[in-house]
C-alpha cells in the first residue's frame, strides 16, 4: 500500500513539474494615432468633436482665442470623418465634413 502512494505521489509531481503548452497570439494592431490642431477663431468658447461612424466623440473644450493641438482617440489616422465645434452657450455649430484625419490635421474654427 504505501509502495502504491509514493507511486502516486511521484505521478503526480512528475505531471505537475512538466512541461505545458503555450499559445503565443499577437494583439490587435495599435491605431495610428492621430492630432487634431484646432484654432478657435469664435469670441466663445468652443466643444470639439470628431463624429466617426454616426457617434460624435467628444475631444475637449478650447478656449476662445487659442489654438490646441487634441488627440483623437479610438479613430485612426486615414479615417475619413466629420469634425464638429459647438459653441460653449449652444448657439452655434460649425462642421466640416469629408475630412481625413492624418497625423497632424489643422482646422480653423469658424
Amino acid at each position: 500500500m504505501r509502495a502504491l502512494l509514493v507511486a502516486a505521489v511521484m505521478l503526480t509531481a512528475a505531471t505537475a513539474c512538466g512541461g505545458r503548452k503555450v499559445d503565443v497570439k499577437t494583439g490587435a494592431a495599435p491605431m495610428a494615432t492621430a492630432t487634431l490642431h484646432v484654432a478657435n477663431n469664435m469670441s466663445q468658447p468652443v466643444r470639439v468633436y470628431v463624429v466617426s461612424g454616426g457617434s460624435d466623440i467628444f475631444l475637449k473644450e478650447v478656449a476662445s482665442r487659442a489654438t490646441e493641438g487634441l488627440s483623437v482617440n479610438g479613430v485612426s489616422a486615414g479615417s475619413v470623418v466629420t469634425l464638429k465645434a459647438v459653441t460653449a452657450d449652444g448657439t452655434r455649430t460649425v462642421t466640416k465634413d469629408g475630412v481625413m484625419l492624418t497625423s497632424s490635421y489643422h482646422w480653423q474654427v469658424p
